[in-house]
């Protein structure tokens, strides 16, 4: 299904029937030592909840945790006292992106993307809500690696101080988080793009742990991040690119 939108001022053709899913299904740990995945029937006396041991549906229980096994989208409530929920504050409908690909910078705490290579990947006048951050190399075995105990890239509070300045409101990631693994709880790149504790913006996402395939080419996409209703911090996500075609 092709469609012409309008969005931030702009007008561009996309093709829904072209989505590219950049979700990693949660199906095992891959960081911050998560508990495994589990998905196990329910069973009542005599009676367990799988087809395959003769019941007529498979009825399961599943546990995991949406930080630690796959692709996740949160909002302040990840950092903020009560937990606030994420759930009513997930943009429900299309929004441009951009997608680009960068490098991360060796720095005092290991690798991470700087105020530097954004800037210099950063289109002109243009405003888009949604930026999406590919760090190189971008390996597949991501996909199914515990990354735990590793230190994987991050952002840099500089850095996310300008995604700021650029106004992005939904922030996409293919690490475990925008911060390092261990910086003494100070979480400093998730509290300066959400302004926490000055002024909470609930309206503002975002998503890790996703992968972008190498098919998909920097630039421009629209965006469908499509969440599980549950109220929590954080939800399980399938964000999906859609190419565009100003």
């Amino acid at each position: 299904m092709k469609a012409r939108i309008t969005l931030s001022n702009f007008i561009f053709k996309c093709d829904f029937s072209q989505g590219i899913d950049i979700s990693v299904p949660h199906v095992q740990t891959l960081a911050w030592d998560s508990p495994q995945v589990k998905i196990e029937p329910v069973t009542a006396g005599d009676w367990t909840g799988s087809v395959d041991a003769g019941a007529p549906v498979n009825f399961c229980n599943v546990f995991f945790n949406p930080h630690g096994t796959g692709t996740h989208t949160e909002g302040p409530g990840h950092i903020l006292p009560g937990k606030p929920s994420v759930n009513a504050h997930v943009p429900k409908g299309i929004m441009l992106a951009l997608l680009i690909s960068v490098f991360p910078e060796q720095t005092e705490n290991g690798y991470a993307v700087t105020r530097r290579v954004l800037q210099e990947l950063w289109p002109q006048d243009i405003h888009f809500e949604a930026l999406i951050i590919r760090t190189l190399p971008n390996d597949q075995a991501v996909k199914t690696s515990d990354r735990s105990g590793t230190n994987p890239p991050y952002i840099t509070t500089d850095a996310m101080r300008f995604i700021n300045e650029k106004r992005i409101e939904h922030l996409l990631f293919d690490q475990p988080s925008v911060d390092p693994e261990k910086d003494n709880g100070e979480l400093a790149a998730h509290k300066v793009f959400w302004n926490v504790p000055n002024q909470p913006q609930f309206d503002k996402t975002i998503t890790e742990l996703i992968f972008v395939p190498d098919e998909a080419e920097d630039g421009f996409y629209a965006l469908n991040i499509q969440t599980a209703p549950f109220e929590n911090d954080a939800l399980p996500s399938r964000p999906v690119l859609f190419p565009v075609e100003f």
